[in-house]
């Protein structure tokens, strides 16, 4: 399998836990966002989105989108299992993490941040408070969330699902720009347990081959 990723990117950052977890090893493509290559005629063949990740399956299927990827990943090999098969937990590993990956992460990618600064010309304290408003409503909401439902040093329970696959990326981004998140002592807790787990620190953006302060 091929994995077209950037360091940063929290939504590649999901789908490498999830590979390390599964213990899958990928050929890694790296994709520069900051240079714009997700824009290259090149790349846009591969995606049409142009966005990352990109997973390349061995069977040669193109596949976007991070859960959707980490969803084919869980089907075709099991194992370690991300996403629950009891229905009633399988929806509030979902619920959680669509909360990050549809209501957070699409205010705060490249795109929207590059639209906002570059053609709006928002101001740069302008520019963080659209990006700490944002990652505070929806983290505000996560928290609840796990504590109402939520239980173990994992999202839920004793081993890591989707949903931590996509609460980590979001706090070591929110981290990255200086957002309070010692106010979320739930998200923090599972946040603290997850990075000292083998699989998630091979995952983190300092240990890509393309990584960029």
């Amino acid at each position: 399998m091929q994995l077209f990723s950037f360091c940063h990117s929290s939504t590649s950052y999901r789908v490498r836990i999830a590979l390390e977890l599964k213990g899958l090893q990928v050929e890694y493509r790296p994709v520069n966002l900051r240079a714009g290559e997700q824009r290259s005629a090149e790349y846009l063949e591969l995606n049409p989105g142009g966005a990352v990740p990109l997973l390349i399956s061995d069977d040669g299927q193109a596949l976007s989108q991070s859960l959707a990827i980490i969803d084919f990943l869980d089907a075709r090999y099991p194992g370690v299992q991300l996403l629950p098969a009891d229905p009633v937990q399988r929806a509030r590993v979902l619920e959680i993490s669509n909360l990050i990956g549809c209501d957070i992460h699409p205010l705060n990618n490249v795109r929207v941040l590059g639209y906002l600064t570059k053609r709006l010309e928002i101001s740069d304290n302008a520019h963080q408070e659209w990006y700490k408003h944002w990652v505070d409503l929806g983290l505000a909401a996560v928290e609840v969330l796990l504590n109402l439902h939520g239980d173990g040093p994992y999202c839920f329970g004793d081993q890591p699902t989707a949903a931590d696959c996509c609460l980590i990326p979001q706090i070591t981004n929110a981290l990255r720009f200086g957002g309070d998140v010692e106010k979320y002592p739930r998200c923090m807790s599972i946040y603290q347990h997850c990075i000292e787990n083998p699989a998630f620190q091979r995952a983190a953006p300092a240990n890509q081959p393309d990584f960029v302060p």
